[in-house]
């Protein structure tokens, strides 16, 4: 069968129709702005994919890469509580996920987390099953304000995670057994008027002792043990910092991207300056 052909009438900057010929099910989309690799599976490629979706349950896609084949496979599992913002993938145990989502209740809406874990009974042959996600607890963050990402230990040598609110970085001890994630520590942003954070990575460096954070056009470093920050990187863009991540293979480096369209690495032990900048792209 040909592939199906498409037909958009963008007018007034909007789809207002979509006519799909020679398509042989119903079907609908779904969009979607997360995606974790399964680091914990060791011997299937494996990706999940979280849904963000107003008008229908949203999903997280389960997708198996076939590198011999170059087929993929995917089973959808159902996820009710609302449109996923951010998804992680444990590395700890391979059915574990933590998600961040939207929840809605008596027209209040609030960023949630929670644990969850995939149906260990699920066909990985059979795309056409839909089980729910299994909940295994709440993440709480009652005292800290809306969740925007969690992260689980980079080595999976511990079952701690770290999660981040618009203004709070927070750490839970998660005990697999009781099913339970107690708060262990933590630690605000403080700096004038009402900065918010925008992400956090956990560095696989100095025994994953350290996260960096990003808030406005600033880079912040922080040692979990005692909850203090350790370095500070001002004006680390012209604009918004939108994203930083470790380099996994030397210490102390730390690359980063802006609104102000850059990409900068940087040498935690000397931030008065980046080592290098490229200014190649007209978007971050």
């Amino acid at each position: 069968m040909d592939l199906p052909r498409i037909w958009m009438d963008l007018s007034n900057s909007s789809v207002e129709q979509v006519v799909m010929e020679e398509w042989p099910w119903p079907c609908y989309f779904l969009m979607a702005r997360t995606i974790s690799a399964q680091t914990a599976e060791t011997e299937q490629i494996r990706f999940l994919v979280g849904t963000q979706s107003l008008r229908s349950e949203n999903q997280v896609h389960h997708i198996d890469f076939d590198d011999e084949s170059n087929v993929l496979n995917k089973n959808i599992f159902l996820h009710r509580d609302g449109e996923i913002w951010n998804l992680t993938a444990s590395t700890v145990d391979k059915n574990l996920l933590t998600t961040c989502y939207n929840k809605t209740s008596e027209s209040k809406a609030e960023m949630k987390a929670s644990i969850w874990r995939i149906p260990c009974d699920f066909d990985s042959s059979d795309d056409s099953s839909h089980s729910s996600l299994e909940l295994v607890c709440h993440l709480d963050n009652a005292d800290y304000g809306d969740m925007k990402s969690v992260l689980w230990h980079p080595t999976g040598d511990t079952t701690t995670l770290v999660g981040l609110t618009d203004s709070h970085i927070i750490t839970w001890d998660f005990d697999a057994s009781s099913s339970v994630a107690k708060v262990k520590d933590s630690t605000g942003l403080e700096s004038k008027g009402q900065p918010k954070f925008t992400c956090v990575r956990w560095n696989p460096h100095h025994n994953c002792t350290q996260v960096a954070t990003a808030n406005d056009s600033c880079i912040r470093g922080w040692d979990l043990r005692s909850m203090q920050q350790i370095y500070h990187i001002e004006n680390a863009h012209g604009q918004l910092v939108r994203d930083i991540d470790f380099n996994p293979n030397k210490q102390y480096y730390l690359v980063s991207c802006g609104d102000d369209c850059k990409i900068k690495f940087w040498d935690t032990r000397n931030t008065s300056e980046p080592l290098k900048v490229l200014s190649e792209h007209s978007h971050w």
